[in-house]
């Protein structure tokens, strides 16, 4: 069986949305008015069907993100929410509440990855209850991507690049531990990223006014072919908040590279079709970066976090070798244009400023506070770069081969495309025997083959007879054609089946804590049928978090600072992160390789 291989990226709008598919992706992500995690993302629901419209007109999909939780007051919003998205045209739910099982919604529902789905046994019972896709855990290995495919057959979608979540998704508390906000309910406040103090039980400082806790963005472009091996069947680009010029760089660099890697293969092949075409040579180190790596793919290491910044930097230029009064001289050569924004970490805090001259070998800066020879530079904004990507003619085509018929008092015109779909125009119209059949024939050839701005690119043309008539008759029954054509195509584009719970299914615990988010009535009914005895009531509806786990890791400061407890480490006994007057304890689960961070309050 041949098995579909789907690009899935970020659209923060219906611009962002459009971009995404011109520039190759198989589907799209995008949040509507309430209910998504991103809550600076969303959409109306008109918006979101011209969405759908566009993308299924390539054969590609869109998924509506409702993936925070609900409380019960939200119940029926949220249901009357989701199915007009099914009257939108969106192709799947992406939830994280189960409350969404139990709203006879007839669409397709995939496991979001704050349903945490980190283990087989955890999708095994999600495949077994109905969801139509698991979306995996972002710490997870290349191995234990390949333990849950040999356990399971349900559709795997996997995270490729972008940001990462210190915690496992879904079960982090972080931000509602320090106000009202809770990236559970789409309004995370981002704390992961903010400066710490890791200090002892003693309140002794080890390590002052660091980022701790910000890890590097994802980046598994070069291990693409590994994960088709592996079972994953959607690659997902992260970035609901991203803006144009990302997405079109991230996903034309993904498109190319995913191609390359289903042409060496015989049982995989792309879940859309289309051919794009940009002016632009795609470089992820070119737009928002916090430095590239692989996380965890290869099993847990050192190395994966950025302690000084958690902004991005950018792509490396090289070190300052020298200064004089006139400006910089780096160790290489370089790019810099005026314009360009470039960064350096000056007494571990990241400086940025921007170029305002070049004379040969020597960049002129805006300003020089901090810098000293020695320093790495980065540019965090390359003007040239995102020019050209801005203003680059982006276009998908899908190809066609024409037909045309002259019969009497009739022409027609029949169009197919690549995937086999056609479509038929006709016009009453006499034509008369051609007086030269070869200047007639390249007359007729060379307008068929205008597609101008429609989305087919004439491939063949198949004139069954030689004849004469008007040009502007055939101009207009080829643009007839193609209109039908794009008409058939989101006709032709398939539905998703409902979601029907299966209630024998069981789920692998049974007892939940406060941190498996059971916030409304409907969800623990959900798990009580699904065999849970013992239902703790979600964090996200407490007052306070205070004494409760808010984090839990495959990351591991031990770990990071090369402290680990397996490996005779000089720090002993209890560590802290200490940020204002709020105070962390931090647990290490040795043997599950996790940290947890536990709410000590005030």
């Amino acid at each position: 069986m041949i098995r579909k291989i789907e690009l899935l990226a970020p659209a923060k709008d219906f611009e962002t949305a459009v971009d995404a598919v011109d520039c190759g992706a198989d589907a799209v992500y995008i949040g509507a008015g309430r209910f998504g995690a991103r809550y600076a993302a969303t959409n109306t629901i008109d918006d979101i069907a011209r969405v759908a419209e566009y993308a299924h007109r390539y054969g590609a999909k869109v998924y509506a993100t409702l993936n925070t939780l609900l409380f019960d007051s939200e119940l029926e919003d949220a249901r009357e929410q989701a199915m007009a998205l099914v009257e939108a045209g969106v192709d799947a739910l992406i939830v994280q509440d189960m409350a969404y099982c139990r709203m006879g919604l007839p669409i397709e529902l995939h496991a979001s990855t704050q349903t945490n789905c980190i283990s087989p046994e955890k999708v095994k019972f999600f495949e077994e209850v109905g969801f139509a896709r698991a979306i995996l855990e972002r710490s997870l290995s290349k191995q234990q991507i390949c333990d849950i495919r040999k356990a399971t057959t349900v559709e795997l979608e996997a995270f490729v690049h972008g940001a990462i979540c210190v915690s496992q998704s879904g079960r982090c508390f972080f931000s509602r531990s320090t106000s009202e906000r809770s990236g559970n309910r789409g309004e995370c406040s981002q704390p992961c990223r903010l400066e710490y103090d890791l200090c002892n039980d003693k309140g002794e400082v080890i390590i002052k006014s660091k980022h701790l806790l910000s890890v590097r963005d994802f980046d598994l472009s070069a291990r693409l072919g590994e994960m088709i091996d592996a079972g994953i069947c959607s690659f997902k680009i992260e970035g609901r908040l991203k803006d144009r010029t990302y997405v079109r760089n991230i996903v034309s660099l993904y498109r190319r590279l995913l191609d390359i890697e289903i042409a060496k293969r015989n049982d995989v092949k792309r879940s859309s079709v289309g051919c794009s075409t940009i002016e632009f040579e795609p470089n992820a180190s070119r737009t928002f970066t916090r430095g590239a790596g692989e996380y965890f793919f290869d099993g847990k290491r050192r190395g994966v976090a950025s302690f000084d910044t958690p902004k991005a930097m950018g792509e490396r230029i090289g070190k300052i070798a020298r200064i004089d009064r006139r400006g910089i001289i780096l160790d290489r050569k370089h790019d810099l244009v005026t314009g360009d924004g470039v960064c350096f970490i000056s007494n571990g805090a990241l400086v940025g400023t921007n170029v305002v001259g070049i004379e040969g070998e020597r960049v002129m800066l805006n300003r020089y506070d901090g810098v000293a020879a020695g320093m790495e530079l980065f540019r965090n904004h390359n003007r040239l770069f995102s020019q050209a990507v801005e203003r680059s003619r982006i276009k998908r085509t899908i190809s066609a081969n024409l037909y045309l018929q002259f019969s009497e008092g009739r022409i027609t015109l029949t169009a197919t495309d690549e995937s086999g779909i056609s479509a038929v125009a006709t016009v009453a119209q006499q034509s008369e025997e051609a007086r030269d059949r070869t200047k007639g024939e390249e007359a007729l050839r060379r307008q068929l083959s205008r597609s101008g701005d429609t989305i087919f690119e004439v491939r063949n043309i198949e004139i069954e007879e030689v004849r004469f008539a008007p040009m502007s008759v055939v101009g207009e029954l080829r643009r007839e054609v193609f209109k039908k054509l794009e008409e058939e195509r989101i006709a032709r584009h398939e539905a998703s089946g409902a979601f029907i719970e299966n209630r024998a299914a069981k789920y692998p615990t049974t007892i939940l804590t406060p941190q498996d988010n059971v916030t409304n009535h409907l969800a623990r009914e959900f798990y009580a049928d699904h065999g849970v005895a013992e239902i703790a009531e979600g964090l996200d509806c407490r007052a306070t978090t205070a004494g409760e786990q808010v984090v839990i890791s495959d990351y591991c400061i031990r770990r990071e600072i090369g402290e680990c407890l397996l490996e005779k480490p000089r720090l002993r006994g209890d560590l802290y992160l200490v940020r204002g007057t709020k105070k962390y304890r931090l647990c290490f689960d040795c043997k599950a390789c996790q940290m947890k961070i536990i709410d000590c309050g005030h």
